[in-house]
């Protein structure tokens, strides 16, 4: 156990530093300075009650709202709710005051400084919504189906210190910064309102799921750690044990081999088993009438059950080559089968998985497994996860978590006898094959190679530039180039070689971005940009070759580039 609870604690870390914690970390920033440098206890005051609700309700949440009869999605829109009257609260004193209130007499708390920073952060816990490695997966299942044990309390609570570490750094941090802003000091209710506006549009980003792309983007190396610490057969034995598993390989006969065995090797055909039956559907989207699907009579089509949960961004970014193979393959005789198994109890409400069924394009078949029956029959860990199926009914590859995409096709395509083809080159902006690859612009990942060696971290004029080569940068005008981004000084521009039929741009800062293409005199966008890094559409059209050249006004920041 003291194993499962160390990984608990790395895995929480991991989690705070990953681009989940988008939504909450603006609020997480601005909370701590909402009383000025008054309150240094603040960013512990908000932290805590983030992790304290998320502990809680992740343990008993389900439990509490199945015993009152109460709508599954009912905690996540109550903390979108305070979060948003806290906000108003903040940007308008009288209703702050009146919202203070009936708290006047309550101890410890009350609607004021450190308090409204609990409820605040209380809000928080509700809506935050981490990457689901096997660690959290299994915190949400077993509540929901084993109950809450000491040992599940245990690694709750070591997941929970593991988020709260970053999230500290990230809010004394914040607090530094700001406490030496002297505008900070002299204008506390602006600030203030600022902090309330943040808030209320944290609760509207949370609300509209416009965050997910962002969130999506998660680094190759964070995954592979997150993958590497979490996934592996100590953890998976310390979770059995947790789990109160019996030891499958005590039921293998033959060449057969067990699941984790498979997913050991995954690019290969295995006798992994016969496929296991799909119990306790609570309902079917994408059939006919909401039909049943059954496997016995699938047999003779390869079929391919994936576990999967909407709100998970490690599920969301295998959406494209899904809805892909299902495109590709379902005439030549494939099923997919999405077998949804909430990790929250939000997710259970039958309708919120239907929108984000039309959000990504997924048409084949979904399974509701809201009590966990089919995800107990095949011994999940954690989403995404797929079984391949053959003909016979036989599972013959397991996959856990992203990526192995190329094996997975490949090996569909020997199931099906289909003729030889590339494999499908697919992400969440359906890219096209042979784009320009993506392109930082700070030199910690990249540079504008085109210009040479230059100064860093300073201003710099670079002059008028020099034409780039394809899929190089080359910047003109005065630019300080930072580790992990450009800012634009006087008479700043750009121009890219590329191959593409959409560019984006990740920018920051207040300004405009005005954007020209060498071979289409005619297309000129300008793009207006505000606040914290958030990826900006320069161009969408038809795959072409082009140069393109952005005019920047000063103290915009520019990341990194990608095409679709």
């Amino acid at each position: 156990m003291i194993t499962l609870i160390i990984v608990g604690l790395v895995s929480g870390i991991i989690t705070a530093i990953s681009p989940c914690v988008l939504p909450v970390l603006p609020a997480i920033l601005t909370s701590a300075i909402q009383d000025g440098a008054s309150s240094r206890r603040r960013p512990l005051v908000v932290v805590a009650g983030l992790v304290t609700s998320f502990a809680v309700f992740t343990l008993i949440g389900g439990i509490l709202l199945a015993s009152l009869g109460l709508p599954d999605d009912l905690l996540r829109w109550i903390g979108i709710v305070v979060l948003a009257i806290v906000g108003i609260g903040l940007m308008i004193p009288k209703v702050g005051e009146l919202l203070q209130r009936p708290f006047e007499r309550i101890r410890p708390i009350q609607m004021d400084r450190n308090g409204n920073g609990f409820v605040m952060g209380l809000a928080l816990g509700l809506v935050f919504v981490p990457c689901a490695g096997p660690i959290l997966a299994s915190i949400t299942v077993l509540a929901a189906t084993n109950g809450v044990s000491w040992g599940l309390v245990a690694l709750t609570l070591a997941f929970s210190a593991g988020i709260a570490i970053p999230l500290l750094v990230f809010g004394f941090a914040g607090q530094a910064i700001f406490g030496r802003i002297k505008a900070v000091r002299e204008r506390l209710q602006l600030i203030r309102s600022i902090s309330g506006a943040v808030l209320l549009a944290t609760a509207l980003v949370i609300a509209t799921n416009v965050a997910e792309p962002l969130q999506r983007a998660v680094p190759g190396w964070l995954a592979s750690v997150q993958n590497t610490i979490e996934d592996n057969n100590t953890v998976r034995d310390e979770l059995d044990t947790l789990a109160g598993r019996e030891d499958a390989d005590t039921s293998l006969s033959g060449d057969q081999l067990t699941f984790d065995q498979c997913a050991d090797d995954g690019g290969t055909l295995h006798n992994c088993g016969p496929a296991r039956d799909l119990p306790g559907i609570e309902a079917w989207l994408n059939t006919d009438g909401g039909e049943a699907l059954d496997l016995e009579e699938l047999q003779g089509q390869v079929v391919l059950i994936d576990f999967w949960t909407y709100s998970c961004i490690n599920c969301q970014r295998t959406f494209p080559y899904l809805t892909a193979w299902d495109d590709r393959y379902r005439d030549d005789g494939l099923t997919i089968i999405g077998v949804h198994t909430p990790e929250f109890a939000f997710e259970k409400v039958v309708d919120n998985v239907a929108d984000a069924a039309d959000r990504y394009g997924i048409q084949y078949p979904i399974a509701i497994d809201n009590e966990y029956t089919t995800w107990r029959e095949w011994d999940q860990r954690f989403w995404p996860a797929h079984y391949l199926i053959d003909q016979n009914g036989m599972v013959r590859q397991v996959h856990y978590g992203e990526g192995a995409y190329e094996e997975t096709e490949t090996l569909i395509q020997q199931l099906l006898d289909t003729p030889p083809q590339d494999t499908v080159v697919a992400d969440p902006g359906n890219h096209t094959v042979g784009r320009s690859p993506e392109t930082y612009l700070g030199y910690g990942r990249g540079y504008a190679k085109a210009n040479g060696d230059y100064p860093r971290d300073e201003a710099y004029d670079f002059g008028t530039g020099s034409a780039p080569a394809t899929d190089e940068v080359s910047l003109s005008g005065t630019w300080t180039v930072g580790d992990e981004h450009i800012a634009a000084g006087a008479d700043a521009s750009l121009e890219m070689r590329f191959y593409a039929a959409d560019v984006h741009l990740v920018l920051a800062g207040e300004g405009t971005v005005t954007v020209t293409l060498e071979n289409d005199e005619s297309y000129r966008e300008v793009v207006e940009v505000s606040g914290t890094p958030d990826l900006y559409d320069l161009y969408t059209g038809d795959a072409t070759t082009d140069t393109i050249h952005l005019d920047f006004t000063e103290g915009v920041e520019a990341y990194a580039f990608t095409f679709g």
